[in-house]
């Protein structure tokens, strides 16, 4: 259902004085052609207070209520014409309608069963059964449609809802073959293409509805998503102008959607005071609300808010997913990442998602928490021309590539990362370490070190030094990595290390693969141990030195 629409008008000052002269009130049907709704109903309004109202101004009240997205007040309208008239099927049905964008989706049932069977119960039921996850009777309904124009569009919608969108699409294009009068399913047409990612079209198919109505909160709304997912945050925040000058407090959903939306295309600005409250209202609130957090690095308050949702889109799916494993790394819960591998895993392998750029995003976090990182790469590699400057994508890309040994293509990729809180991420900085190890960089590895601020995380980038230089053959980093070990520590296992080290690299000098005035630092390095064994090396070093002219 499209929301309706308000055009405020201003009159100039030669209609002011037609206006003294005729003394003539606006007519009502002028307002329900224009779909100023809130106009309609001042006259309505007066209608009923000068004495004038009768059932049909009832009627017509409840109407324009419901139309501004009023759905509250124009229910508490047919309840009142439900007392006087309590046997009218079409008051029942309109309550249930009122009752289900209110969600009150069990009082709407009640209120739709109170009416003998016709296409419209039929349709709120359908919805209630979609509403209610109940199959069964969905099932049963559907076989009840027919092949009229609003049993047909009501089946759409529920394609739409399920993320069936071609099947929707299809039904839509149906209908606009012979009925291109209906300007409006264009809107939907576009709401679909831009579930399936397809903005550019989506932008074509909506600019055919606005070119008559530029003032459509929904239809601006989506061109304003559809920039943002085109360009960025501004540019869609641009498109929205025009709405927050037309929108008045009659249009109260119009309103919480542009907020919502305002939050988004600002990057969570404002996050917290606009979000929470229309956690029910807005069914994204919930999800960006979560997103902001995870942000925020607030992984618990995300887990809490979207723990008792039950997952029925994509989305849904795929945020539980992010939350789970987010949480499971913190916590080191095992419980927590196998649900969200399988998570994943559910998007990334159904019919549905698993050619999607976010499917083969899913069925690469799913192999990744399970460490199989062939496979990572194998679906990271098909949508990387999506992702060169997200550093979220890159991050992950490159450890994937230097997890299977391809180190020299890992490093270029972490250095394509431009954000310093991915940056500052010691799962960055030790990744970033050992793939300078691995590319006989170990000066660079070493001063990443010398960047940090003493902390257990540094120590333990000391010690991924130390070994991966050892193991590399790169001894003379490795021999001051367990230098600054051992003095930090006195475990002998540090100081083996670091004898190993200084021997190798007296080898290494030996051979002639190193510079002799190394060994002045090495020698240096060794007599910072008080061990037994340290004089017996530097003796055998010096006499070395010596016979080749070298000064130590």
């Amino acid at each position: 259902m499209l929301l309706s629409r308000i055009k405020p008008a201003k009159a100039s000052a030669s209609q002011d004085k037609d206006a003294k002269k005729e003394k003539k009130l606006p007519k009502f049907e002028e307002f329900i052609k224009t779909r100023d709704y809130t106009g309609a109903m001042t006259i309505l309004e007066f209608n009923r207070h000068s004495g004038e109202g009768s059932e049909l101004n009832d009627r017509w009240l409840s109407y324009c209520a419901f139309h501004l997205g009023d759905y509250k007040r124009a229910l508490e309208e047919y309840e009142r014409m439900l007392k006087k008239n309590p046997t009218d099927a079409s008051l029942w049905l309109s309550s249930a309608c009122c009752l289900f964008f209110l969600g009150m989706y069990t009082e709407a049932k009640d209120a739709a069963e109170k009416a003998p069977e016709c296409p419209l119960q039929t349709i709120i039921l359908f919805h209630l059964s979609h509403k209610f996850s109940d199959e069964k009777l969905l099932m049963s309904y559907h076989s009840q449609l027919q092949d009229h124009i609003e049993d047909q569009l009501s089946l759409a919608s529920i394609h739409y809802l399920r993320s069936h969108y071609q099947e929707a699409i299809d039904i839509y294009k149906r209908i606009l073959l012979d009925n291109r009068e209906y300007l409006a399913l264009n809107v939907y047409v576009a709401m679909c293409y831009y579930k399936l990612d397809y903005y550019d079209v989506s932008q074509e198919v909506l600019a055919v509805y606005l070119q008559q109505h530029t003032d459509s909160v929904i239809a601006v709304n989506l061109k304003a998503c559809n920039h943002f997912k085109l360009y960025n945050g501004k540019a869609a925040e641009a498109e929205l102008k025009s709405l927050q000058d037309i929108s008045s407090s009659s249009f109260t959903f119009g309103c919480d959607l542009i907020r919502h939306n305002l939050v988004v295309f600002r990057g969570g600005e404002g996050a917290l005071q606009v979000l929470p409250p229309l956690i029910d209202v807005i069914p994204e609130a919930r999800l960006n609300l979560v997103i902001y957090y995870l942000k925020q690095d607030d992984v618990q308050e995300a887990y809490n808010l979207i723990k008792d949702l039950e997952p029925t889109t994509p989305q849904e799916y795929i945020l539980k997913g992010v939350v789970n494993a987010a949480l499971g790394q913190d916590q080191g819960s095992r419980e927590h990442l196998k649900i969200a591998q399988q998570y994943f895993q559910l998007v990334g392998g159904s019919a549905s998602e698993s050619d999607t750029i976010p499917g083969r995003q899913c069925m690469a976090s799913c192999f990744f928490l399970l460490k199989q990182f062939e496979d990572v790469l194998i679906y990271l590699n098909s949508v990387k021309s999506y992702f060169y400057n997200d550093d979220m994508f890159n991050f992950n890309y490159a450890q994937a590539k230097a997890a299977v040994g391809n180190y020299k293509e890992a490093e270029e990729v972490f250095l394509l990362i431009q954000s310093e809180k991915v940056k500052s991420d010691y799962i960055y900085v030790s990744w970033l370490a050992r793939t300078y190890i691995m590319n006989r960089k170990s000066r660079h590895a070493w001063e990443l070190y010398l960047k940090m601020e003493t902390s257990s995380e540094s120590f333990s980038l000391l010690q991924l030094i130390a070994n991966d230089c050892y193991k590399m053959g790169q001894f003379f980093y490795a021999a001051k990595a367990f230098d600054v070990l051992e003095r930090l520590d006195p475990n002998p296992e540090y100081w083996e290390g670091k004898r190993g080290a200084c021997v190798g690299l007296f080898q290494l000098i030996i051979a002639g693969h190193e510079p002799k005035e190394t060994l002045r630092d090495i020698i240096q390095i060794l007599r910072n141990t008080a061990n037994p064994q340290v004089e017996f090396i530097i003796r055998i070093m010096k006499k070395w030195a010596k016979e080749n002219k070298v000064i130590v």
